[in-house]
């Protein structure tokens, strides 16, 4: 027997680290790590020890007998990365006492024996932020100070992920108990450019990191963009993940049809949360505002515009195949176009396109969609041209259809636009209007000593949870080198003068005790539910719920 990655594999590597027999690739010092969608275990390689497994922090490594009938693919997807090559000596096949042939040992990190605790801030808490954290808090002494504008902590953890890929979620679990690590001080709800400066941050402390993201998306630029019902997906995310800042009543899903603009995976998702079954996500973290509306909800066809072909689609592969076994909705191909058949039947096994093979091909009702059960419609070679009112909304959208210049209007009552996120610019730190990211050398901030970035604001909106865990490690050894050469400023303030500052600033900040708070009162609202957890939906609700429970906890 073997194991097999699955869909929810967040690339982080930790699996790499504790296989016994090098079966796991790419590692991250090989040239394909970062670029591939997923890990991948070579069955011939495999011993069947479960370290892997044991290690990944979003259950994605089962035994190959164990797969559901809607995760055997992945077997095969694991199998099929490992043809062509030979496989590793293993055994008595090494002339040593390990399992493998081990490369060069490589320390890519030396510091003095006197090296003394840095205070570093990082500003965000989602995994960008939390891995370099991470790396801080187990591989030196220093004391971190964790930021965040909103009252609580998890940023793409909590706000990102969508509800039913709850292992996905589990990776919160990991950074959450660095929350309260004895030399990390927390200050949630503080916004840097309101609270305070870059430059007060920075005199408080050896090294600042910024994890700000990129929190908004872009813009299609067509006709009718600003009609109520074009939203962003990035909206529409917050919206069912109860972000604060999402309106609780801001989507309207009384129209049959939606269409979303886009072929990522944050299409996908969007698309499968408006036809699933609502019950079955009466079981997840998901707002309850939107499960509300979703029991509510007419909409029964969503139409997924992609402008390349099946063959260039920015989904990945492991995501499509979960969408073919969604319980009751239909996932089907438009054939409009003839190049999208041509591209799916002349695929290869290993290419993104046979995926679709075997789905229903259908032409797109372009005044409604059809009778029977709900379903997604993937519509390539597509782009939306212009958006057409009516009603005091979004009455149809004008696509082109078929490659020879003609144009169709679907007729829609939502339009969500999910074509990349972009990086805003954080006060007191330059900016890159063209990549929405903040120029850097290795993670050190272009002319300002002491300050670093790390991930989407600093690479650009590329790679999943995991991905963060190598770019946090390169910031943080950038940062280490700095301190060992002596080039970081001296800071005027400590720890203590920092709070003083933050809590007149802001009378609401939340602090570690409160985050716990507001975790319990959470986890309680979901038990009597039979929800993981029912959120907090307003900043309003979550500093009162810190506040609570800290006062609580301080009178026992």
């Amino acid at each position: 027997m073997t194991y097999a990655i699955t869909q929810t594999c967040c690339n982080d590597a930790t699996c790499v680290a504790v296989c016994p027999v090098n079966c796991i690739h790419p590692t991250p010092e090989e040239r394909a790590f970062g670029s591939t969608e997923m890990l991948h275990i070579d069955p011939r390689a495999c011993i069947d020890c479960g370290a892997c497994a044991d290690a990944c922090p979003v259950d994605a490594i089962f035994p190959v007998d164990s797969l559901s009938a809607g995760q055997r693919e992945y077997a095969d997807i694991n199998a099929a990365y490992y043809e062509g090559e030979e496989p590793l000596p293993v055994g008595d096949e090494v002339d040593g006492p390990n399992f493998h042939v081990w490369g060069e040992p490589a320390f890519e990190r030396s510091l003095p024996s006197d090296f003394g605790p840095l205070r570093v801030a990082v500003v965000g808490t989602g995994p960008a932020g939390m891995y370099a954290a991470q790396d801080l808090l187990l591989h030196t002494a220093a004391e971190v100070t964790l930021i965040d504008r909103l009252p609580v902590a998890g940023g793409l953890v909590r706000y990102g992920v969508a509800p039913d890929h709850p292992a996905t979620k589990k990776v919160g679990d990991t950074f959450s108990r660095f929350h309260s690590h004895p030399r990390v001080r927390m200050h949630l709800g503080i916004e840097v450019g309101r609270d305070v400066t870059a430059e007060e941050l920075s005199a408080h402390h050896d090294a600042v990191i910024y994890a700000v993201g990129a929190s908004t998306d872009k813009r299609l630029g067509v006709p009718g963009e600003e009609l109520p019902g074009c939203l962003s997906a990035t909206a529409f995310v917050a919206w069912y993940n109860a972000h604060p800042e999402a309106v609780a009543q801001g989507v309207d899903l009384s129209a049959e049809r939606v269409v979303v603009v886009g072929n990522g995976n944050v299409a996908l998702d969007v698309a499968r949360i408006l036809v699933a079954d609502p019950e079955a996500l009466a079981a997840t973290d998901i707002a309850a505002h939107a499960l509300d509306a979703l029991r509510a909800s007419r909409v029964r066809e969503v139409v997924v515009l992609g402008r390349r072909g099946p063959e260039d689609a920015a989904y990945t592969r492991s995501e499509l195949l979960a969408l073919k076994h969604v319980p009751g909705v239909e996932l089907v191909v438009d054939d409009h176009d003839p190049r999208t058949p041509a591209a799916i039947d002349a695929a290869g096994a290993g290419d993104r396109a046979a995926v679709l093979k075997g789905l229903a091909r259908v032409r797109t009702d372009v005044a409604s969609p059809t009778d029977g059960e709900r379903r997604i419609v993937l519509r390539f070679h597509s782009e939306a041209v212009e958006i057409q009112g009516g009603g005091g909304g979004v009455r149809s959208v004008r696509v082109t259809d078929g490659g020879g210049g003609g144009t169709a209007d679907l007729g829609a009552g939502l339009l969500l636009r999910a074509i990349g996120y972009r990086g805003l610019p954080v006060p007191g730190l330059p900016f890159d209007e063209a990549s929405g990211t903040v120029p850097h050398e290795g993670g050190r901030v272009a002319g300002l000593p002491g300050s670093y970035v790390v991930g989407w604001i600093k690479r650009g909106p590329s790679g999943g949870i995991g991905a963060n865990r190598t770019c946090a490690a390169e910031t943080v050894g950038t940062l280490l080198a700095d301190a060992v050469a002596g080039e970081l400023p001296a800071p005027t303030g400590d720890a203590k003068a920092f709070r003083r500052l933050a809590r007149q600033r802001n009378r609401r900040v939340v602090d570690a005790r409160g985050l716990a708070a507001i975790d319990r009162a959470e986890r309680d609202r979901g038990r009597r539910d039979g929800r993981p957890r029912v959120k907090l939906a307003t900043v309003e609700e979550l500093v009162a719920t810190a506040r609570s429970g800290r006062l609580l906890r301080l009178t026992r």
